[in-house]
């Protein structure tokens, strides 16, 4: 199974997967799989557009709406989440996620689900430091406020996505995370080489990356707690990818306590998965040598807009707490371990020569010095097809944290750590007794797709928002879980 990893899409899918299609034909093999990183744009009519917080200039239908009115269909399983340029109006529609159409799916506000043993989770939205403790108060029709902090990622969401099982030197499930935010400070990890290559392309960095601004505070958070094998991200609009080592305290100790011959030795533990699992290389150039040349696989289309996102993180937010089965660090680059590493790589937007999208990428150099080490590779089963299904820790996440979730400014007091833990394992054996598969059951099964809202010039008074809809994938999701639906509650899916 082959994945495709895109940076910000704006809407501009015909491209994306024309140009994948010319990949496959050219390398002979299939993509079976392409994840988004954000500023997707599922504008359905231009009504929805009056819900996109970008100046009037940038408030074009873009090729979605061929997908959702069945006029195409994506020819490739695609995995979405939000940015901070989307029509936050039909992604509140599916809070908890779902189709957005045929073979498209959402993630949700937050969310995690597993393709092919796989597990997928990702945040949508960006960080502001005076919203995050907020509540989910926005409601439609949202004034010029609302259209903004609406995507702005909420405390609520981390909390919750902190509870999913972390990555280990020994653990099974092969882990990706997707966000439209950086990781706060993820440029320390860089090499001088790497980093000099942002600032030449970005200077306007410089500043924040001195200081230890760039980034979202609550996803380095994340990052420390999850330590998923790869983490993905665009907002940005420049390609940049590093390597972050963990280690546990015990293998620090150990460390401290042996004599290391060779001070510059890296010693990998590269068996990520037992089993039946066949190897497929999703790869990464080492991050301390940058390519020397343009990867010939890189999508390159024209400029499809002059926006500049570029949005520094407020003061820090508080941090997910640490996972309770002991303490994880990141390593200083260079330094010696037996530990496993996080590539984090964000991706650009669509422009000439730039690194928006990545298939499979492949390494341009086999060097394996203490500053460039050996490529990671992740174990993806080898079935034919993807298989979308629900994650049932994600599942019982959900549950337990429902009654928590605030549709007001003020947000209710979260439980603490080891309080919400219990409440997720109680919620899990809960899953595993009431939902199919023991919580595996396949979206599709649970989730199809609907049309809420019709498509281009359907609906009249194209200069106003849209009312809201109730969407049948919602309502069909809290059913599963037996939640009450607070989404759009007043609307009717019809």
């Amino acid at each position: 199974m082959k994945i495709a990893i895109e940076g910000c899409c704006h809407g501009h899918l015909d491209s994306i997967y024309s140009s994948i299609a010319d990949i496959e034909a050219k390398n002979n093999y299939h993509v079976d799989l392409l994840l988004i990183c954000g500023d997707f744009q599922a504008v359905r009519n231009e009504r929805d557009l009056q819900c996109m917080a970008v100046p009037n200039k940038y408030k074009h239908l873009g090729g979605f709406y061929k997908y959702y009115i069945g006029e195409k269909t994506a020819p490739i399983l695609t995995v979405i989440i939000g940015g901070n340029h989307e029509a936050s109006n039909y992604f509140w529609e599916l809070f908890h996620g779902g189709w957005v159409a045929p073979n498209i799916y959402f993630l949700g506000n937050a969310g995690s689900v597993l393709i092919n043993g796989i597990r997928i989770s990702g945040a949508s939205g960006i960080f502001k430091g005076h919203k995050f403790n907020k509540g989910y108060y926005e409601r439609q029709p949202y004034n010029q406020d609302d259209l903004r902090s609406v995507y702005y990622i909420r405390e609520s969401a981390i909390r919750q996505l902190s509870l999913l099982p972390p990555s280990s030197s020994s653990s099974s499930p092969t882990t990706i995370f997707l966000s439209h935010d950086w990781p706060l400070n993820i440029t320390s990890y860089a090499s001088p080489s790497n980093l000099n290559q942002l600032l030449r392309k970005k200077p306007h960095f410089r500043q924040e990356v001195s200081e230890g601004k760039l980034g979202s505070p609550p996803l380095m958070g994340l990052l420390q707690v999850l330590r998923p094998r790869w983490w993905f991200s665009a907002h940005l609009h420049v390609g940049f990818d590093v390597q972050v080592w963990w280690e546990t305290q015990e293998e620090s100790k150990q460390a401290d306590e042996e004599k290391v011959a060779n001070p510059d030795e890296i010693i990998i533990d590269d068996e990520f998965e037992s089993g039946p699992a066949k190897d497929i290389t999703l790869v990464q150039n080492p991050t301390s040598i940058p390519p020397p040349n343009k990867n010939p696989d890189e999508i390159t289309l024209d400029d499809l807009d002059g926006d500049v996102d570029f949005d520094v993180a407020a003061p820090p937010a508080p941090l997910p707490p640490p996972p309770t089965s002991g303490s994880i660090d990141p390593l200083p680059l260079n330094k010696v371990t037996n530990g496993w590493l996080t590539h984090f790589v964000a991706l650009d937007k669509c422009l000439p020569q730039r690194k928006f999208l990545e298939v499979d990428p492949t390494p341009t150099t086999t060097d394996t010095t203490a500053s460039s080490p050996p490529m990671q590779h992740i174990p993806i089963s080898s079935a034919a097809q993807p298989v979308l299904t629900f994650d049932p820790h994600w599942l019982a996440i959900t549950r337990a944290f429902h009654s928590h979730i605030s549709l007001t400014r003020q947000q209710k007091p979260f439980p603490e750590e080891t309080t919400a833990r219990e409440m997720v394992a109680r919620e899990l054996e809960w899953v595993k007794a009431n939902v199919r598969e023991e919580g595996r059951v396949p979206v599709g099964d649970v989730q199809q797709f609907v049309r809420t809202a019709p498509g281009p010039d359907g609906g009249g008074g194209r200069w106003e928002q849209p009312p809201p809809y109730s969407n049948p994938q919602t309502e069909a999701f809290c059913r599963m879980l037996m939640m009450d639906n607070f989404v759009n509650r007043e609307a009717s899916s019809s």
